[in-house]
């Protein structure tokens, strides 16, 4: 291994021995906690910032900067360090203090935008991007616009790799929740090359189910849930979408830790509770996929393990 980089990707795939449901399909996990800073967000970290470098638009020395929930921040901060580029983070006191402590500890800039009684709303996205915005016309800073950035999604073509081969080559569903929607968009997309028949469940907050047609809202759920139609979300991506709410992701969360020895967070838990449903309705032969998008030490001062 040559660098710290290397150790991005190859993670385990578990399946859940106690909590599949009776009769129905086997639920197995990626477990994408076991990536260097915990979170899937590694890989897509280091492929926008590779993709950047490919293209010419980030060159030594330049700054890198970008508004975020956490896991994305901890791993930009990660990949910019292993690298060598100074990076500025926008973030929230909406999201964990691990997740804000982590990133300073690989050197980034913090900006914190203060949140309403800890939730995640609407307002507090633009305020972040105004934010960013700003950062990039002052300090001419490289944005990675993890919104709009495509380069992303190869990030995630490994992972469904790893996944398919792990799984024994049968994945029948693959379900998970939308932040930027590039692990959706990339996993699904290397999923069906593999399997055309595969379905895609698409999960969001059930108190801002924009995708689903609702209005946005507040929510307690890191990493998903922005409150818009974000440019990487077509409902051609999912055959359905499943509503979660804040109080069933956590209380799914906090059954994984107990019943299965995985500690995760709040969107792994949403995750879990929309693939319980599907499972339910599959053959006992069938096999779906989810991601344990992160770590639960990143949550361990949160309503959440409190």
């Amino acid at each position: 291994m040559s660098s710290v980089l290397d150790a991005i990707g190859n993670t385990p795939l578990v399946e859940l021995r106690r909590m599949s449901p009776p009769g129905g399909a086997r639920i197995v996990m990626k477990l994408e906690s076991a990536n260097p800073t915990g979170s899937m967000k590694d890989r897509m970290a280091r492929a926008m910032i590779e993709g950047a470098e490919a293209s010419g638009k980030l060159r030594p020395g330049r700054e890198i900067v970008e508004f975020t929930g956490g896991s994305t921040g901890t791993s930009l901060a990660f990949v910019a360090a292993a690298k060598g580029y100074p990076i500025s983070i926008v973030t929230s006191d909406a999201f964990s203090l691990e997740k804000r402590n982590h990133m300073k500890a690989f050197g980034a800039k913090m900006t914190i935008e203060p949140c309403v009684n800890g939730m995640v709303t609407p307002d507090l996205f633009v305020r972040m991007r105004a934010a960013t915005e700003r950062i990039v016309a002052e300090r001419n800073a490289f944005w990675t616009q993890q919104f709009e950035n495509h380069d992303q999604t190869t990030g995630y073509y490994a992972l469904a790799d790893e996944a398919w081969a792990q799984s024994g080559q049968r994945i029948d569903a693959f379900v998970h929740a939308v932040g930027t929607c590039g692990s959706l968009r990339g996993t699904s997309t290397r999923l069906r090359q593999l399997q055309p028949d595969v379905k895609v469940y698409a999960v969001e907050p059930s108190t801002s189910a924009v995708m689903s047609g609702g209005a946005p809202g507040a929510h307690r759920m890191e990493g998903m849930g922005t409150g818009r139609l974000v440019p990487m979300w077509d409902p051609s991506l999912a055959d359905g979408i499943e509503t979660v709410s804040t109080e069933d992701a956590e209380a799914m969360a906090r059954r994984l830790a107990k019943e299965e020895a995985i500690f995760a967070g709040t969107s792994t838990g949403a995750n879990l509770v929309a693939a319980l449903r599907i499972a339910s309705r599959m053959r006992p032969d069938s096999t779906v996929l989810i991601i344990a998008v992160d770590h639960g030490l990143k949550y361990v001062t949160t309503e959440l393990y409190r």
